[in-house]
């Protein structure tokens, strides 16, 4: 049984991502695609781009950018580290 705590702890733990955009490293078209269906359970992930003619396994992600603080929240730290 401690084991499975163990296991359990590493998946409560775990960060879930969200699915990100995915660009051509080349030529930046979001239409990039897998190039096989077997790519993800038999061999790692080949992307291919219908715009540029890329094949690779690497690719752009966008992510959402964090919203930077107000200015009243600055105040606010500034004055909390003081």
């Amino acid at each position: 049984m401690k084991k499975l705590d163990g296991i359990r702890d590493v998946f409560k733990n775990t960060k879930h991502r969200y699915p990100t955009q995915l660009f051509c490293p080349r030529c930046c078209s979001p239409k990039i695609e897998l190039n096989s269906s077997l790519d993800v359970w038999l061999t790692p992930k080949q992307y291919y781009c219908p715009e540029c003619g890329y094949h690779g396994i690497l690719v752009m992600e966008l992510e959402p950018e964090k919203e930077a603080p107000s200015e009243q929240e600055k105040r606010e730290l500034y004055e909390d580290k003081e």
